[in-house]
């Protein structure tokens, strides 16, 4: 990925490269989904329940036991996330691949709206543009394959609500990054997450349990790289970055699924799906933050935050 901030600013550096492997993370999900012998809801379910133990160690080492106490905010970053993944699969089932993906995309319009009407914060002219690159670029990625038809609206319904749900998750956790580390966020978030899609995998699938080793193996990697590594992530980034440019580096998550089918799934990319993804760099580099603003105020995260700050410290004094 380009540069897309200044050498002088290491926290925020640090902040959007871990979100961007975090979005390249999120978008291997796809992969593994497919790879799973068990049902679209069970597999959601897996996702975060396979992901308990590791972030459980996780905020244990970070944070102790505090880390297990719930907090308010966190509990509705669980519920939000379980929305999202809830009507993710409801669009897939309703409605093409395409749709459902060009849909739940336009979750960064919700925040940015979110941000700008509720939070009062400031977008600029290049943070606009940025936003409007970055959707050109998902849909080019779909492609052609994109189409509208009356009996997909209920689907196509569901891919909408996707994107409000992941936007209420995405500013949950960056709210509750204020007061807690990113462990102990994902862990409680995580928890009630599993704790939700639990009950509606009961409700909604025959049968919890995958049939083969294989299948198995998949939903460990789903837990492993897309929960453990893509989510956690994210909340690691988010308390370094502004949540308006955070929400267009997971426009990433839609370019790291083209080409991971491309180089795994043997899908070929287009020059079309080339195009979006140069756009969606192209929106990258218009909106980046510039040196000088404000991060958001976060409890950081050591040792990692930590040092970003002591090299900020550093390099101010000339060291």
């Amino acid at each position: 990925m380009p540069c897309v901030t200044s050498p002088s600013s290491p926290r925020l550096a640090l902040g959007i490269a871990t979100l961007t492997l975090g979005a390249l993370a999120m978008g291997a999900s796809v992969l593994f989904v497919r790879q799973a012998d068990v049902g679209p809801f069970a597999s959601a379910f897996w996702r975060v329940a396979l992901a308990l133990p590791v972030l459980a160690a996780w905020a244990a080492l970070a944070e102790g036991r505090a880390a297990f106490r719930p907090d308010r905010t966190s509990l509705l970053a669980g519920a939000f996330f379980a929305g999202d993944l809830i009507f993710w699969h409801l669009a897939i089932l309703g409605t093409t691949v395409a749709n459902a993906t060009v849909l739940a995309t336009t979750s960064p319009v919700w925040i940015t709206a979110f941000a700008v009407l509720v939070l009062r914060q400031k977008v600029s002219r290049a943070g606009w543009c940025g936003l409007g690159l970055c959707i050109l670029g998902a849909l080019a990625l779909v492609g052609r394959s994109w189409q509208f038809d009356p009996a997909h609206l209920p689907g196509d319904a569901s891919g909408l609500v996707t994107a409000m749900f992941f936007a209420g998750y995405f500013l949950a956790v960056s709210r509750a990054r204020v007061s807690r580390g990113a462990a102990a966020v994902m862990l409680v978030s995580t928890a009630a997450t599993a704790a939700i899609l639990f009950a509606v995998a009961l409700l909604a699938e025959p049968t919890l349990w995958p049939a083969s080793a294989k299948g198995a193996a998949a939903l460990v990697a789903l837990a492993l790289v897309a929960q453990v590594g893509g989510q956690g992530l994210m909340a690691v980034g988010l308390a370094s970055v502004p949540p308006a440019f955070g929400a267009l580096v997971f426009f990433l998550e839609v370019v790291s699924a083209a080409v991971l089918g491309a180089l795994l799934l043997h899908e070929p990319i287009t020059a079309l799906q080339a195009l979006g993804g140069l756009l969606i760099l192209g929106g990258l580099v218009v909106a980046r933050p510039r040196p000088g603003e404000a991060p958001p105020r976060s409890r950081p995260d050591q040792p990692a935050e930590g040092a970003a700050t002591e090299a900020g410290r550093s390099a101010e004094n000339g060291h």
